[in-house]
């Protein structure tokens, strides 16, 4: 029941902190929930027993959330700044660790130096979901915010490892540097070797249970959110970084070539809410344990008669001053060596370099990665003179660390916003900043609704597809938004359909004078869109030449009579029909791709082209009780849009897209639809 208990206060901490967080948008949501956790462990802990199992907190809280994060990260960026991430994510932590230990010892004698080692280890990594809920005030650089989330995603497994190294030299006495190195490079490169084959095992074992028939949107997202914690468990079972891992496999998941298709991306669509309210509330779990923890961890020191609490004061805010420090130097130097590669006209100059290093040494705050390592010190150890002893001031260690933890956020909450503000809008500005997301909203809405298309509600969702796309028209003729038409859309359309009838002729499963006759057509109308771009395919002519001079021949030693006029009248309108049916498939798995760069409202419309040309040559006349279905369901499927369309103001306004002002008329504005939808039911 304690259990049941505990879970339920952490889970109305992180409602009621979503709540605070748009009261109060200046402070961040990670320390509204620390100070959540603090009143929890203030009044609660008397009656619930709040403990932490470091272990037990990586693999379920911390291996999902690092997985989710190097799912979603821009993979371009990455490997764009894969050399300064490494240098922050590997040489930095190793050199804060050094010199915050020496520091340390220096400090406080009676803290032994490999112990002060740990604890400037486990002050290296910088916390992944700090780092990503930053003040939406804060304008970093895109470069500079890339650099910070990919050394997050990666400075967790080397600070875990130099923290174990540091205590087992403190609690065996020996260290030697050439076994710490190999079993650094087998704990960070095995971790990194082990997820990546988990990782494309996974995506096989998927792609065969999806070959067997099997595509149920249950065990697809199951087994998403499974992967992360079997991926930990198997790397740490095998001796190497299960942190490290679990990235490698998230990294895995966005590198694999995805397959494309409507009950694909319904399941993509399933798997992004679930995991995105899973990693809400993960997120916000962690820091609601982080504030519960802290009390506990620092009240025994706080309350040591043997050490002055302002001392105290004192070594955390020295210590914080240190790690800002040794950062700001390494970022300043990394960003000057990077502006040497710049050509001279784009140099940003040392002013430049010393406010980015200085923005970005302050936006590296500490979390709980570092709580949860330092907890793991040992209580006590064996001493081969002394037989078993205290570990030496661990209490004063961990204070230490949580006492640097708060400093760190305080300064990225607070300091880092009035470093790099954003800067204010004017009131044309913000209108068209609203006009721009608005429309990304609607598109957005679209895409999700071919995603959820069936062969039982397409009518009823091109239907409201339509109106979305009318929607799109008028706020862009309302803003004077003038588009060019979309000219390399249909071209592309029409060197699928090109491509369907080549292969058609191909494997002779159409005659091929029909074949020719129509891609004769589809050629005069490729012609005329080129006029206004200009762009030939070689791979498509050659085939083209392929083809007919294969058939040419076959029809020469066969001497196989061509078809009938009517004949050939009625199987150019099957293969128009079929050639239209392949492209409307293409531009609905276009649609619903993240990878597509065309506007949804060009390829939905071209969606509905292509289907009421199949329905003319098909002489398809609905009857009135087909009208009244496909009425009913657009009844449906609207209440969905205007639902999704809600869900989406509010991801934009919590990503800082749309302000609080904006995001409320956008949000009467579909009630009004709701309210109007429901009247005319």
């Amino acid at each position: 029941m304690e259990t049941l208990m505990l879970a339920l206060l952490m889970l109305a901490a992180v409602l009621l902190s979503s709540v605070i967080d748009q009261l109060v948008p200046k402070i961040s949501s990670p320390l509204i929930q620390i100070g959540l956790g603090l009143l929890i462990a203030l009044f609660a802990s008397s009656q619930i027993n709040i403990t932490l199992d470091p272990d037990l907190f990586l693999v379920m809280f911390i291996a999902p959330l690092l997985y989710d994060e190097a799912k979603n990260v821009d993979k371009g960026a990455l490997w764009k700044n894969r050399r300064p991430v490494l240098s922050l994510a590997i040489g930095l932590v190793v050199v804060t660790a050094l010199i915050i230990g020496f520091a340390v010892e220096w400090l406080e004698p009676s803290i032994s130096l490999f112990a002060a080692f740990a604890l400037g280890a486990a002050l290296g990594p910088t916390d992944a979901v700090a780092v990503a809920s930053l003040s939406k005030d804060t304008d970093i650089a895109p470069r500079n915010k890339s650099i910070l989330e990919g050394e997050s995603l990666i400075n967790d497994a080397s600070g875990i490892v130099a923290f174990q190294f540091a205590i087992a030299a403190a609690t065996t006495g020996t260290f030697s540097l050439l076994n710490a190195s190999l079993d650094f490079v087998v704990s960070f490169f095995g971790g990194i070797v082990i997820g990546v084959a988990l990782g494309y095992f996974g995506n096989f074992l998927v792609r065969r249970v999806r070959s067997w028939g099997l595509e149920n949107t249950t065990f697809h997202v199951l087994f998403e959110v499974f992967t992360p914690f079997i991926v930990y468990l198997v790397a740490s079972a095998l001796g190497t970084s299960g942190i490290i891992a679990v990235v490698a496999a998230g990294l895995v998941n966005v590198i694999s070539p995805r397959t494309i298709g409507p009950s694909i991306s319904r399941m993509n669509i399933v798997s992004s809410s679930v995991w995105r309210v899973l990693s809400f509330a993960l997120n916000g779990i962690v820091f609601v344990f982080l504030g519960t923890q802290l009390p506990k961890a620092m009240r025994s020191t706080w309350d040591n008669v043997a050490i002055d609490n302002a001392v105290l004061i004192g070594y955390v805010l020295l210590l914080t001053l240190i790690y800002v420090v040794v950062r700001f130097v390494w970022l300043f130097a990394m960003e000057r060596v990077h502006g040497r590669k710049e050509p001279a006209e784009q140099k940003p100059g040392w002013r430049a370099d010393l406010h980015s290093a200085l923005v970005m040494a302050l936006a590296g705050p500490k979390g709980t990665i570092t709580l949860a390592v330092v907890l793991t010190i040992p209580l006590y150890y064996l001493d081969p003179a002394k037989g078993m002893v205290a570990f030496p001031q661990r209490e004063l260690i961990i204070f230490l660390a949580c006492g640097v933890i708060v400093v760190t956020l305080l300064l990225a909450t607070f300091v880092v916003p009035l470093l790099a503000p954003k800067k204010p809008l004017t009131d044309e500005d913000a209108r068209c900043d609203e006009t721009q997301v608005s429309l990304e909203i609607l598109r957005s809405v679209i895409e999700e609704l071919a995603a959820r298309q069936t062969i039982e509600n397409r009518a009823a969702t091109q239907t409201v597809i339509h109106s979305y796309n009318q929607r799109i028209a008028r706020i862009k003729g309302s803003n004077d938004i003038v588009d060019e038409p979309n000219t390399e859309l249909r071209l592309r359309a029409l060197e699928w359909e090109q491509d369907y009838v080549l292969k058609l002729i191909e494997d002779e499963e159409v005659y091929p004078i029909v074949g020719y006759q129509y891609l004769s057509r589809l050629a005069h109308i490729e012609n005329l869109l080129k006029h206004h771009a200009g762009r030939w395919s070689l791979q498509n002519a050659y085939l083209r030449l392929r083809a007919l001079a294969r058939t040419g021949w076959h029809r020469l030693l066969s001497g196989l009579p061509g078809v009938s006029p009517t004949e050939r009248t009625q199987a150019i309108r099957a293969l128009q029909i079929n050639g239209s049916e392949h492209v409307i498939e293409k531009l609905q798995a276009m649609l619903t791709s993240p990878e597509c760069d065309e506007p949804a409202e060009d390829v939905s419309a071209l969606v509905m082209e292509y289907q009421r040309t199949i329905a003319l040559l098909r002489n398809a006349n609905p009857s009135i009780t087909a009208f009244t279905n496909t009425a009913d369901k657009a009844v449906d499927i609207e209440r969905l849009g205007l639902h999704l369309e809600l869900e989406q103001i509010q991801t934009r306004y919590e990503e800082g897209e749309l302000c609080r002002s904006s995001a409320k008329r956008l949000r009467e504005n579909v009630y009004l639809m709701q309210v109007d939808l429901e009247d005319n039911v």
